[in-house]
């Protein structure tokens, strides 16, 4: 019998047409409805038939992962329930973080579509488009790219870590001068095998440029009722464990510093035991590869392949 079980919720990247065909049929389908109520337009038709260009808009690419997510969040936990397993913790990698919270009951399905959608919004209108850029830095040290980082910004143009994804891939995302003069800087100083590949974003994310984003944001979570959290989650603005019972107050504050801050999903990760089971709970299976470049030791299941319930039946039996 598995001793821990731990959800991790995928973040944007991870989006594809076709997302949700799986759950046709199951009770859990319903949440692709609400979510096209709560929005008021067809966000199911843009999942499951496109075109990408739509879906890939960030205002429609949130509210996607996090209806996938809590629809498959829905058949897993019919199977967790059945065999009296508990859920340890959970936690989300950037927008993932919303799924995980309604999984806990602290934020409701409806709201967290809502929210999510806006954060989208306010993200892609935070920066004019070609002012902001985002690098993935493979192979460099984590010490190395917060120097480059220090080094290349100034009042006017910044660049930050972004996402510490995992040991041998950190983001950077800033003003795109400071972004280029950063990945030169690296190249300068560096001398081992490196790698840095632009990504195609349509904001530098998880920046300081993403500050009037996060202002936006505020004002709206300040108008959506929160409860204190019945599952432990991981933040990732500081990769700590909150305990079930945190404050309302606290977990609203998290969401809005994760905006323009950095996701810790590294640190987050290394602090799970080895003997937890993870199941990764939303479309395709980035996380999985992640966590295992970050402790091998993990067993993963990703939930959104061909057999995956099955496979958690039998894991669990």
């Amino acid at each position: 019998m598995t001793k821990s079980v731990t959800l991790v919720f995928p973040g944007q990247g991870s989006q594809y047409i076709g997302m949700g065909t799986q759950l046709e049929g199951h009770s859990s389908y319903e949440y692709l409805e609400r979510a096209n109520t709560a929005l008021g337009y067809s966000i199911s038709k843009i999942m499951l038939e496109g075109p990408d260009a739509d879906l890939t808009l960030t205002k429609n690419t949130q509210p996607a992962i996090l209806a996938h997510s809590i629809a498959l969040f829905q058949k897993a936990k019919e199977i967790l329930d059945k065999k009296g397993i508990k859920i340890d913790r959970v936690l989300g990698h950037s927008v993932g973080e919303y799924s995980a919270l309604v999984a806990t009951d602290s934020l409701k399905f409806e709201d967290a579509i809502k929210a999510v959608h806006l954060r989208g919004k306010y993200m892609q209108e935070a920066v004019p488009s070609g002012k902001g850029k985002m690098f993935a830095i493979m192979k460099v040290p984590e010490e190395i790219i917060i120097k480059a980082c220090a080094a290349c910004s100034s009042e006017s143009e910044q660049v930050m870590p972004a996402n510490f994804n995992e040991p041998n891939q950190i983001v950077i995302s800033g003003h795109a001068s400071a972004c280029d003069l950063a990945v030169k800087w690296i190249g300068d100083n560096y001398k081992e095998a490196h790698r840095a590949i632009e990504l195609n974003v349509s904001a530098p994310f998880h920046s300081s440029l993403m500050e009037p984003a996060a202002k936006s944001l505020k004002a709206h979570l300040e108008t959506v009722e929160f409860n204190p959290n019945k599952i432990p989650y991981v933040a990732n603005i500081d990769a700590k464990e909150y305990e079930v019972g945190t404050e309302a107050d606290v977990i609203r504050e998290n969401l809005f510093k994760q905006v323009a801050g950095s996701v810790l999903w590294t640190q987050s990760i290394q602090a799970l035991p080895d003997d937890t089971l993870v199941l990764e709970v939303g479309p395709g299976r980035v996380l999985m590869g992640l966590l295992r470049k970050i402790n091998r030791n993990i067993k993963v299941i990703s939930l959104d392949k061909e057999g995956a319930f099955d496979e958690l039946e039998e894991t669990l039996s």
